[in-house]
């Protein structure tokens, strides 16, 4: 099989060349001079030619460095070329972003969202992957998602965007004529609906101001995987669900449901930005997750 030329070798024969002195091509490319002359000398062996005549006093090309010398100095210019235009490009936010969101929250909170972003930044485009179900963000090529829950352990590289708090709520009319559970246990005597993409599907838990525990499994006649899917069987009183504030805050604030088991919460998740490992990220990415961030958390912060 052959072998990839000695790019490394050549460039640096290049600057010697420029520089006219391995000392001074040593401290251009901040190499040690014994590393540029081990490049020179791995070329020339892989090449079978002598490329300089050195004296103490002169470094001349040989016949066979001066056919080299143009060609490689032209490698040189090429790297350096596209080396600084990568460059240029990683830090100019442009792009496509493949961003996988929850699809209530991605509807509601952060579509509203996306027009001030993509002003401030034209050149970058967003692909909107809307789904409940657990993406695959680096099977599927994705550069970047939302998770909304406690994040398990995971190779992803997550980041806090702001908390999320959640809500055993039910309508007046349920309540009226079913009654009001006031301890976790007594769900187990009412009709609950239930979402299929919990950490634990089918599991709430719940603790009080005092450290008790409580875990149920309610049941109920209605199991969905979006969480916006149980509001209209909610409202029209028909059961009880556990959902998160993005959902129901609007609901609770004018009376439509009610907040039942209020000494008790489950623990409070979160809203995280999640990113294939390695780096660095480029740039289109790096600026939607501090436009995110920002935004969510003033949010957040004005809610309280």
């Amino acid at each position: 099989m052959s072998r990839l030329p000695d790019f490394e070798a050549l460039a640096i024969f290049a600057k010697v060349v420029e520089m006219r002195s391995f000392a001074g091509a040593a401290a251009e490319l901040a190499l040690s001079k014994a590393t540029v002359s081990k490049a020179v000398s791995r070329l020339e062996e892989r090449l079978g030619a002598r490329l300089f005549n050195r004296t103490s006093r002169q470094l001349a090309l040989t016949d066979a460095g001066q056919k080299l010398a143009e060609r490689a100095a032209q490698l040189l210019m090429d790297g350096e070329a596209l080396e600084s235009e990568a460059l240029a490009q990683s830090s100019v936010p442009r792009g496509l972003v493949r961003f996988a969101v929850p699809m209530t929250f991605g509807v509601r909170v952060i579509a509203p969202l996306l027009p001030e972003f993509l002003a401030a930044y034209p050149e970058v485009s967003i692909d909107l992957h809307l789904s409940d179900a657990m993406v695959d963000l680096i099977g599927d090529g994705f550069d970047a998602g939302i998770r909304i829950a406690r994040l398990p352990d995971s190779s992803l590289v997550a980041r806090w965007l702001c908390g999320m708090r959640r809500y055993t709520v039910a309508a007046p009319s349920y309540l009226k004529k079913h009654g009001r559970p006031t301890h976790p246990m007594h769900l187990a005597d009412h009709k609950c609906f239930g979402y299929a993409y919990l950490s634990t599907p089918g599991v709430w838990h719940y603790v009080n101001t005092a450290g008790e525990q409580a875990t149920v499994r309610p049941s109920g006649q209605l199991r969905v995987n979006n969480g916006e899917a149980p509001m209209p069987a909610l409202l029209a009183g028909l059961g009880i669900a556990d959902l998160p504030d993005f959902i129901v805050g609007d609901a609770i604030a004018d009376g439509r449901l009610e907040v039942i088991l209020k000494d008790w919460k489950q623990p409070e998740g979160a809203v995280h930005l999640v990113m294939p490992p390695g780096g660095p990220r480029p740039a289109r990415v790096e600026v939607l997750a501090e436009f995110l961030a920002e935004k969510l958390g003033r949010t957040k912060r004005a809610a309280r």
